[in-house]
């Protein structure tokens, strides 16, 4: 059932969504002060893209500079990713089958908008819904 889910996810929003968190991805890698938040870009990209059968953690050991980095991400990136998870799930909730879908994006928001101490992990009994 998760590979269906990421499938439509894929078709839907996954690809709109992994190639604006590649072109920010690249942005953020111009800088050389950004390029952690390019890294984490590219990461998150990956997640975007199929999210079923994956799971956001608590990276151990994040700190301060994590904190940090949140916020020069936020302003450099994610409010704008955050911005295109709220459309693509506007456009998704149109249609009864896209209503699933549209909840599992806004609940990707948080992690767009923070996600340094955060980690993806595989989870073959997670679901984003």
């Amino acid at each position: 059932m998760r590979t269906l889910l990421n499938a439509i996810w894929f078709v839907f929003a996954g690809l709109w969504l992994w190639i604006a968190y590649i072109f920010f991805g690249v942005l953020a890698c111009v800088f050389i002060v950004t390029i952690p938040a390019g890294v984490a870009c590219f990461r998150i990209a990956g997640y975007v893209a199929f999210p079923f059968k994956k799971r956001v953690v608590d990276a151990p050991g994040a700190g301060t500079g994590s904190a940090l980095m949140n916020v020069v991400w936020f302003l450099v990136a994610g409010l704008w990713l955050a911005i295109g998870h709220i459309m693509t799930a506007a456009a998704q909730a149109v249609t009864i089958i896209g209503i699933p879908l549209a909840i599992a994006n806004l609940k990707l928001i948080p992690v767009t908008c923070f996600p340094f101490g955060k980690t993806v992990v595989a989870d073959p009994n997670a679901s984003i819904l």
